[in-house]
Parts: structure tokens; C-alpha cells; sequence
């Protein structure tokens, strides 16, 4: 495939570029010339041992399949899931705490919501990221205003250091109370404790989430330099695979919020990466979507073990800071992703008790779904799309052989007969158990954000999302369906267009009626100039920086705070437009606003953002004509029954091409089911637009 290349920029070089996003079983690499607008989508295996060597892997395909050399490459773009399997699995470091005298019990503390999800009867807390023996009270007091109450004890700081250094602990977190409003503290204990453990990584709250709410605030800290050494290490290995390739170019990581940063930012606050991959992936869809004519999007990326779905207004995507990795809370800017355990691999069981079971237990690559003929015996999600006949006999264009056979006996004797049903009906039973799970899933990012699914186009991505969308579709009202030219590398075209970003935020409480504007400007100014830090260290010119500030309100007396856009400095009418924007989203969001009641200003942020070169879509050449297209026919169970269905070959799909379904629409890295009386058409860069109703 052809992508048209920007205008020539005299600040960067137009040379190669190369994302490599590391999934599970794959690791998608895209490559993209800049001079002549070629991009190359490719595949190699993913190496869970060390990504270092899939990474590797993924920069010698790039290569190889471009034809370039190290010489030629102008940046990497990469997205990586160490930190989330780190927080998810618990293989994080040995880790300790350093918090104000009389927060020794934080943690335990934590908040009091029960988490129904682990245990419908009972509390189950999650475990302490740190153990008690490894918490130092620090006595020193920093008061809500950011003067000082109480001098820190430097000598006990010296104490913790020399005791974790004998016992040989790395990873320490530093979080005392009310450092997001003066730092000096958290500043000077890590002088001191540097001083004395020397081979010490260290985070303080300051640099890492500097707002208020105590809990959150040191669970990131902690979290932070959990994941610390690991990433580093990881990080390391990048550079020094680099290093061997002798490829200098800049090296940049994509975080959750959306954008890329360079590693030197990622070894200071490697927690920004918790949602790497999934992120990237989202930013692609919101970049074909624009292509493509569509700014409202649902998107769903359905992998082997998982489902992601987001919300894009407005062609961007919503964003949280109240995500959860695992059962901890992470309260840093994310893009909204939620995740449930749905996709392909996911495994279908009837309980004892006599209900059907999809997930969020998964085959995964190995052994796999049955009918990949691994070792699998139980059957997947994967199974019963080929037994009701969704999927051809093979996969990657030929080289994954799919038996029937062995998934239509997993799926007999594990689900047909203890439900006393045919096979056929109990793969539809599977389909529409995990169809369901995910309509669920889609609705929290939609319906409980104050959104009506039925006002979105669905842009499906991952290998099976396609497979799923008309269904989901239909479940939820859904008119229109944007399947990506290529939605198997999707997080890897993510990385592509991704724009460098970071995020500064310091909490402020104002409350009314008299704001502080002077104050609040003064915090703004401080987070700018942080801002431009960065965009020098990054080395972006002028020209492509942008800053946009950000405030989170609350009405008074209320436990959580939205956040919107402020623009212009802090003064009375910048304000009173600001209570206006919350006022609009707390109705848009939970009906009603209270605009005669006091509001709380709380946190000021600002994103910074770098724009960098990126390519365009190209125009596909028009070819009305589908004959050339069509591979074979086999017959599909659709809810309505048996239909033949015809092949497409999407390669061969041209722009402005239609049929109508029902259909099979294969391509090497995914498959997509049309719907009997769905109608399909093939846009100009490339995009298949499914309509519900032809």
C-alpha cells in the first residue's frame, strides 16, 4: 500500500520511518518511506521471554521488506505492554515507601469501595503493592497551602536509606503529604537518600502525579517504581539492539494518554506506559476515521484475549484519569479505554450449575483455539465462527490451517450435548454469550458517559474485530460500520501518526466566590514552562508545539471532579466560561446541572503537545467491478439460516466498489462477516463502509 507523503519539512529528515507494537502472539510492524509515500505492513512472532528480541525482529522485517538500511531511519515508534503485565501478573520489583510520620497505614487504608466483581459476598481487598516492614515514616509537614509546618527529618531519611540498601531493595517511593503544593521536601529526602543508596531508583510524587488525594497519589508513585526497574532494563535493551543495528535515531515510546515520548522521559515515569498498546491502537482509528469521513467513532479492538473499546467525539478520543490496571487504581491521564476478557481465544464452558460460559479464560496462542490443531481441547469463541461456517478454512492468506472437524466435536461434547442442543445452535449460543459481554462493555463508555451508541459509526479493529461488528452493530442500534484498510496492524499505524505528548497538572484549590487569578496564572505559567523543558529536550521545533490548559471542577461538597478546557489566562470571564463548560458536561453526563451552586476549582492542567510529520491515506484507484474479487463461496449459518456466501479477495477491492451481503471479506490479517442485506462499499483511501440496511 501507498500512503501520500506530508510536504517536505526543513527541520526533519524525510526518511524512514518504522512502529513496531508487540502483542501476545504477533508484533505488527509498519514501515514508512517518507520520499515516496510507501508503507509496508508486515508481521513477525512475538518473543514473551524478551520483547527486546521481537522488537528486534520487527526492525529487521521493516527493513527487509522496504528494502532500506539503518542508515535510513529517521525514528521508531514502538508500543510495549512490560509495565501493564508487570502490574497485572504482580512480577513487579521489591519495593518501599518513604511517607509523612502517621501515613504509615495508607495503603492498608485505601478507599472504601467493595469490589463486588472479585467477590459478590465478601471484601476482598487487593494486596499492598508494599508490605508494612517496608513503609519509613518520615516525620516533616508541608501544610494544603505549600508552607512549611514542620522541617523534615533528614537524619531519619538517612536511616531508610541505609536499611533498604542493606537489604538490598532498589525500587523506593517517596510520597509525603501535600508535596503536590511545595516539593522541597520529597526533593531534598531524595538528595539524601541518593547520597547513602546510590544505586537507589527512585520516584517522588512531585514528578509523578503532583495533585491531591493521598491514596492514588502514592499508589502511582509506588507503581511507578515497581514497574522501575523492569522498564529500564527493557528500555535498555532497545537502545543497545539499536546500538548493534547502528541505527542512531531518536527512539519513542507511546504512553496512555495518546502520544509518544522519548525514553528518557519513560525511565523517569515508566508507569505512563501502562496502556501503551491498546492506546495506539485508538489513535489509529481516530486517524482513519478522519480519513475517512467520521469524527464519531466507537471503536473495538477484539484480539485473542481481550476486547478495547473507546468513544472519539469530535474526532478525539475521550480520556479519564480513573483508569484501574488490575485492582489498582492508576490516576494519570489515559486515554478512556474499557477492557474485558473477550476475543477470540475466549473459551466457552457450561458450569455446574447448567449456564453457558464465554471467558474471560482464554486458549490464548498456545495451545490455542481447537481448531488450530495446537493442542487446544476446549472450545473458543474462534471455533464456533468456523463451524457456523464465519471463517475460511485457513488464516494469514494460507498459512494457518483451521479444522472444522476438531472444533465441531470440542463443541459437542463440551457445550451441545450438556445443554442438549445441536452444535450448530450451541456456536451461536457462544457467539451471542461474548457478543453480549461486549455490548456491555460498550455501553460503559458510551451510555454511562452520556452518549447514545446509535449517534456513532463502529470502527472494528484486531484480527477478530471485524468478525464481530455487524452483530454488535445490531445489538446496539448501530447504523454504520468503518472497517480500517488493514485492522490487524491498526495499534502499529497508531504509533505511526502519533503525536509527542506530556502531561503537567498541580492542584490548586480555589473556592468561590473569590478565585484566585493571579495564583492560578502563576500555576499555569509554571506548568508552561515545564512544558517548553520538555519540548526542547525532545528537540521539537517552534512551529509544531501547542499547550492547551485544563482545569477539574467540582460543585462544593462533591468527591470527584470533570475536567475541561480553560482557555485564555485565569481571570474573572475566562472563569466564568470555564463553570460554563462544567456545567454543560456534568448535565451531558449524569442530566442535570446545579448552576446556582458554589464550584471548586481544584487541579490546573496543562498537555503539551508536539506535532510531528505524518503520512496521509492514499486515494485507491476506482473499480466498480467485485467480480474479480470473489475467491469461492461457502455456505455460513446466519440467525436467519443457511445462506451460500461469496469470497472476497479485499485486495482486489477497488474504490467505489459495492455488494451486498451476506458475504465473507478475507485479507491477511483479518476476516470480516457481512450480514444478509448489508450493504458495502470500499471509500478512496481504502476504508469498507458496512451499512446496516442496504
Amino acid at each position: 500500500m501507498t500512503l501520500q507523503a506530508p510536504a517536505p519539512s526543513s527541520t526533519q529528515p524525510q526518511r524512514t520511518s518504522i512502529a513496531i507494537d508487540i502483542g501476545g502472539t504477533f508484533t505488527d510492524v509498519v514501515t514508512f518511506d517518507s520520499q515516496s509515500g510507501q508503507i509496508w505492513n508486515s508481521k513477525v512472532s512475538s518473543t514473551p521471554s524478551d520483547q527486546s528480541i521481537g522488537f528486534d525482529d520487527g526492525v529487521a522485517k521493516g527493513l527487509g521488506v522496504s528494502g532500506k538500511s539503518a542508515a535510513d531511519i529517521s525514528q521508531l515508534l514502538h508500543g510495549t505492554t512490560v509495565a501493564t503485565n508487570l502490574i497485572l501478573e504482580g512480577k513487579g520489583a521489591q519495593c518501599a515507601l518513604l511517607t509523612t510520620a502517621g501515613f504509615r497505614h495508607v495503603l492498608e487504608i485505601a478507599r472504601h469501595d467493595i469490589p463486588r466483581k472479585s467477590n459478590l459476598y465478601s471484601w476482598s481487598r487487593a494486596a499492598r503493592p508494599v508490605p508494612p516492614e517496608q513503609i519509613f515514616e518520615v516525620a516533616g509537614r508541608i501544610t494544603p497551602d505549600g508552607s512549611e509546618l514542620e522541617a523534615l527529618d533528614e537524619a531519619a531519611v538517612r536511616t531508610a536509606a541505609q536499611r533498604l540498601k542493606s537489604r538490598g531493595i532498589v525500587a523506593v517511593a517517596i510520597c509525603f503529604l501535600h508535596a503536590y503544593a511545595n516539593a522541597d521536601h520529597e526533593r531534598r529526602a531524595r538528595e539524601i537518600f541518593l547520597s547513602e543508596h546510590p544505586d537507589a531508583l527512585l520516584s517522588i510524587s512531585s514528578d509523578i502525579l503532583p495533585v491531591f488525594r493521598e491514596y492514588e497519589r502514592t499508589l502511582v508513585t509506588i507503581l511507578n517504581s515497581y514497574v522501575m526497574p523492569s522498564v529500564s532494563t527493557y528500555v535498555g535493551r532497545l537502545e543497545s539492539r539499536m546500538q548493534e543495528r547502528r541505527i542512531h535515531a531518536p527512539l519513542l515510546l507511546m504512553k496512555s494518554s495518546g502520544g509518544v515520548t522519548g525514553t528518557r522521559e519513560i525511565k523517569i515515569a515508566p508507569v505512563q506506559t501502562a496502556l501503551s498498546g491498546p492506546a495506539a491502537g485508538v489513535v489509529g482509528a481516530a486517524f482513519v476515521g478522519e480519513a475517512s469521513g467520521f469524527r464519531d467513532l466507537i471503536t473495538i479492538d477484539i484480539g485473542g484475549t481481550s476486547a478495547d473499546i473507546c468513544l472519539i467525539k469530535d474526532g478525539a478520543p475521550n480520556t479519564t484519569t480513573s483508569t484501574r490496571i488490575g485492582e489498582w487504581p492508576i490516576s494519570l491521564p489515559m486515554i478512556d479505554i474499557h477492557t474485558i476478557g473477550a476475543g477470540g481465544g475466549s473459551i466457552a464452558s457450561v458450569s455446574s450449575l447448567g449456564g453457558l460460559t464465554v471467558g474471560p479464560r482464554s486458549a490464548g496462542a498456545v495451545p490455542g483455539p481447537v481448531c488450530y490443531m495446537r493442542g487446544g481441547t476446549e472450545p473458543t469463541v474462534t471455533d464456533a465462527h468456523l463451524v457456523l461456517g464465519h471463517l475460511p478454512p485457513y488464516l494469514l492468506q494460507g498459512s494457518l490451517g483451521l479444522n472444522r472437524e476438531k472444533a465441531e466435536e470440542a463443541i459437542r461434547t463440551r457445550v451441545a450435548e450438556p445443554l442438549g442442543l445441536g452444535v450448530e445452535e450451541a456456536a451461536r449460543g457462544i457467539l451471542a454469550v461474548v457478543d453480549n459481554n461486549m455490548v456491555g462493555a460498550i455501553r460503559v463508555v458510551s451510555v454511562e458517559r452520556g452518549h447514545d451508541p446509535r449517534d456513532f459509526v463502529l470502527l472494528p479493529f484486531g484480527g477478530a474485530g471485524p468478525l464481530h461488528s455487524s452483530a454488535l452493530a445490531s445489538l446496539l442500534g448501530i447504523e454504520r460500520i468503518l472497517v480500517p484498510p488493514a485492522p490487524g496492524v491498526l495499534s502499529a499505524l497508531g504509533l505511526m501518526v502519533s503525536d509527542l505528548r506530556s502531561d503537567y497538572a498541580r492542584t490548586c484549590l480555589q473556592r468561590p466566590p473569590h478565585y484566585r487569578h493571579e495564583e492560578m496564572e502563576s500555576i499555569f505559567l509554571e506548568l508552561e514552562a515545564a512544558a517548553q523543558e520538555w519540548f526542547l529536550r525532545e528537540g521539537l521545533p517552534e512551529h509544531s508545539r501547542t499547550m492547551q490548559r485544563t482545569a477539574s471542577l467540582r460543585y462544593q461538597g462533591q468527591g470527584f471532579e470533570l475536567t475541561v478546557p480553560w482557555r485564555g489566562t485565569a481571570d474573572e470571564r475566562t472563569t466564568a466560561e470555564c463553570l460554563q463548560r462544567f456545567h454543560a458536561l456534568h448535565r451531558q453526563l449524569y442530566t442535570f446541572a446545579q448552576e446556582d451552586a458554589p464550584v471548586e476549582i481544584v487541579t490546573l492542567g496543562v498537555t503539551a503537545v508536539g506535532t510531528l510529520s505524518r503520512p496521509t491515506l492514499p486515494r485507491l484507484p476506482v473499480k466498480t467491478s467485485v467480480k474479480d474479487a470473489i475467491v469461492g463461496t461457502q455456505p455460513v449459518f446466519f440467525q436467519e439460516g443457511l445462506r451460500d456466501c461469496n469470497v472476497y479477495d479485499r485486495n482486489l477491492l477497488g474504490a467505489s466498489a459495492q455488494l451486498v451481503g451476506p458475504a465473507i471479506i478475507i485479507q491477511l490479517d483479518a476476516t470480516t462477516l457481512v450480514g444478509p442485506d448489508q450493504r458495502v462499499r470500499i471509500d478512496e483511501v481504502g476504508s469498507m463502509i458496512i451499512d446496516m440496511h442496504a
